[in-house]
């Protein structure tokens, strides 16, 4: 799908998207309760119905109304699926679930697009050799067996947070005591804590003990509860950063106590706005397209902690600096840096492209209200943010959307 956008200055006022990272963490919790919880303000984009789809196939009772979820609880121990556990594009999806399918004896496989199936698995991978799991990767499959174990885990702090939340759900169910010991700096702490917050909603208890050490005691049951998902920073960024752009947009439904990471977006857009800064974003990667988008219509600027973002949806630095050439802007991309130079930025000379990623679609869609210009590729907004290209026509700016 091509998107064309007109220029235009946006102004009125929109409400985040739910987080679909506490989505997929609710539901989880929820599925392991015992009894039958009810998650509201669920957005049904791709990767949150990648989860329910999962759930679903482990023999999980789920039931859709509207934008709420009925969850009916299961004793993880005892699932099994006839089918392949389906993860679409989702890298939370198939890394939270791992964890979970290893709680039974039963064989559980799992699958998902070419680009997901390519990330890296290795931390899974290790356990499992060390704990006596079966865990086989043949790049188009994922084959679990457990039962997992109780005890020490020790995992790199250098890899997606992802892996510890998904030990972070499982763990607390077995009978003894575990600790997850993360032997190197961390990255992306905040989305540790977000599972650590998620899951006590349903009455788990986890605990770091130091900068690198979680206890979480055994013998643990989640109890069922009714909650709402909490809007999404790193979806808010982007209706936010029009602001800086001469617009006038209101966000609503964030909350201020909210232990999302992506949270200092609005921050971080203030240093941009004003100079050329350096700004470390191994915290927050999601947010590098929306940052490296206003930072090309600004001064530029330089940011390190980078290197995660080759293994997301595309490389999204390179892709970046592919969609940014056409406006003029120079991007140069080193290992763990990406600098942004200040230059002409000018209306693009040729059609962007999506690079099959939301946020790179969402973000050349700022940018192209400055000018105007056409998207390939725009259907990937679908994966976090659905409502994204009807939230900008709410703000005043003109989209039309066609097949290619």
């Amino acid at each position: 799908m091509k998107v064309k956008i007109e220029k235009g200055l946006a102004k009125g006022t929109v409400y985040a998207p739910p987080s679909k990272s506490m989505a997929h963490r609710l539901l989880i919790s929820a599925a392991l309760a015992d009894g039958v919880s009810t998650i509201r303000g669920v957005s049904k984009c791709e990767d949150v119905l990648a989860t329910l789809d999962c759930l679903y196939n482990l023999g999980v009772r789920t039931e859709i109304l509207g934008d709420d979820v009925k969850i009916h609880g299961k004793d993880f121990s005892t699932v099994k699926s006839s089918s392949t556990l389906w993860c679409r594009e989702s890298g939370s999806t198939l890394r939270f679930m791992i964890p979970l399918a290893l709680l039974s004896k039963n064989t559980i496989v799992f699958g998902g697009a070419p680009g997901l199936m390519a990330r890296p698995m290795d931390v899974y991978a290790k356990i499992s050799r060390e704990k006596g799991l079966n865990f086989i990767a043949d790049g188009d499959t994922i084959v679990t067996r457990g039962p997992l174990k109780h005890g020490e885990y020790k995992l790199p702090g250098n890899v997606s947070s992802q892996f510890i939340s998904g030990l972070l759900f499982a763990l607390p169910t077995l009978d003894g005591d575990s600790t997850i010991k993360i032997t190197s700096s961390i990255e992306s702490r905040p989305y540790i804590n977000l599972t650590m917050k998620a899951i006590s909603e349903f009455g788990i208890k986890t605990e770091w003990v130091d900068d690198y050490t979680i206890k979480i005691p055994g013998g643990q049951t989640y109890k069922a509860c009714d909650i709402r998902v909490e809007g999404d920073f790193s979806g808010a960024a982007f209706p936010d950063a029009l602001n800086f752009l001469g617009g006038d947009v209101k966000v609503l439904g964030l909350s201020e106590d909210s232990v999302q990471g992506d949270k200092v977006y609005k921050k971080h857009f203030e240093s941009i706005s004003s100079g050329m800064p350096t700004i470390h974003i191994g915290d927050c990667p999601d947010l590098g397209p929306i940052f490296f988008a206003l930072s090309a219509a600004k001064s530029g600027a330089v940011f390190d902690g980078t290197k995660r973002l080759k293994i997301k949806e595309s490389d999204r630095a390179l892709a970046m600096a592919e969609e940014l050439e056409k406006f003029g802007v120079s991007v140069s991309v080193y290992e763990d840096t990406v600098v942004i130079y200040p230059g002409s930025f000018h209306a693009p000379n040729e059609v962007l492209t999506g690079h099959n990623d939301h946020r790179i679609v969402m973000a050349l869609s700022i940018l192209l209200t400055v000018f105007g210009g056409e998207i390939d590729g725009a259907e990937a907004i679908k994966k976090s943010y659905p409502s994204f290209f009807n939230d900008l026509r709410i703000l005043g700016i003109e989209v039309k959307e066609y097949e290619a």
